[in-house]
């Protein structure tokens, strides 16, 4: 049986003419394991039930990358979208500029923007996804074989071909983007941002106002920290291939503090009858000039804990006990309210 999406409220992704819902689903994790910066094992027809039930409740963007299970994600995310019209089709948002090795896949992948690669990179998604072309396409990460001037310019040349949409820059930072917007206008950023990891995005957000660049963060739940349903027997007990097992913030006094503010959000929880999940999230998504948050799912009911935030709005005394909490527990670094 076909759900009818439900109209959430949506922005203007910058100065584009798409309008998305303000939480978007995340692929990164539907990857799998196997690969340098994998989440482990995962389903496949896990994701594409967890994708569809994003669709079904309204959310109407996906993003992922090309290097996310090496692929995989881009072809799951085709597969998950294959039978439906493109009218009823979300928008597609995925990234280049990482190139890896299929000889030895846990090799961390390469930063390349050589405009020959960033052309044969787009080729490859278009045919992973299965789409004519591509929503947004946005750099993933700083190119350390060539100079920022020249892989922004043959993204331009991207745009003006009609392959993409929109383009952006994921992990930059501010003079990249002065650089970047001097050549072609940068139509949106893509930033970590959470409770815990508050610095990068609370910098940034101020220039894409300024602007005009839509901004969509990644990691609002601080890759499961905040949900409220993390623990330090889960944190020991992740397989090795999940990137988390040695990330710091899963580990010692960084993980007790991460998940005394997870905790702590559940007074907010209550009071408006949705998850630590949902507050995590609608906490960034109140900051102004973030457009919307990319928030991940390995399994369909995954999505019913955080569809909640994507209309849900703060207000002052949540935004006060949320700053008081992250004093309180030291959790992060950043800026603690908008």
């Amino acid at each position: 049986m076909t759900i009818a999406p439900k109209d959430l409220p949506k922005r203007q992704l910058g100065a584009t003419d798409m309008m998305i819902t303000r939480a978007g689903f995340g692929a990164w994790a539907v990857g799998g394991g196997g690969w340098a910066a994998g989440w482990g094992a995962q389903d496949d027809s896990d994701s594409i039930a967890a994708i569809r039930r994003a669709i079904d409740a309204g959310i109407n963007w996906i993003d992922t990358a090309s290097v996310y299970g090496l692929g995989h994600s881009e072809e799951v995310v085709g597969r998950a979208i294959a039978d439906m019209a493109p009218s009823q089709r979300p928008y597609i948002f995925t990234k280049c500029g990482m190139v890896w090795n299929d000889d030895d896949p846990m090799e961390t992948p390469k930063r390349i923007g050589n405009p020959d690669s960033l052309r044969a990179q787009t080729e490859a998604s278009l045919k992973r996804l299965g789409v004519e072309v591509i929503d947004l396409m946005q750099i993933h990460w700083p190119s350390n074989d060539v100079p920022l001037a020249e892989y922004w310019g043959a993204m331009c040349e991207l745009k003006a071909e009609g392959k993409v949409r929109a383009i952006g820059l994921s992990n930059h930072g501010i003079d990249q983007l002065e650089e970047a917007e001097a050549i072609g206008h940068v139509d949106t950023l893509q930033p970590p941002f959470s409770a815990i990891r508050r610095d990068t995005a609370a910098e940034l957000l101020p220039w894409a106002r300024a602007n005009d660049t839509g901004v969509i963060c990644y990691s609002p739940m601080q890759a499961g920290l905040l949900t409220g349903r993390f623990s330090k027997e889960r944190a020991a007990a992740l397989p090795d291939d999940d990137w988390r097992k040695n990330s710091g913030n899963f580990n010692g006094e960084a993980l007790e503090a991460n998940l005394a503010l997870a905790e702590a959000l559940k007074p907010a929880a209550e009071r408006h009858g949705v998850s630590q999940a949902a507050i995590a999230i609608a906490w960034v998504l109140a900051w102004p000039g973030l457009t919307g948050a990319i928030v991940g799912a390995r399994k369909p009911e995954q999505i019913d804990g955080w569809v909640a935030a994507a209309s849900l709005e703060l207000d002052d005394d949540d935004l006060d006990a949320i700053a008081a909490a992250i004093e309180k527990t030291g959790a992060g670094s950043g800026p603690k309210r908008p």
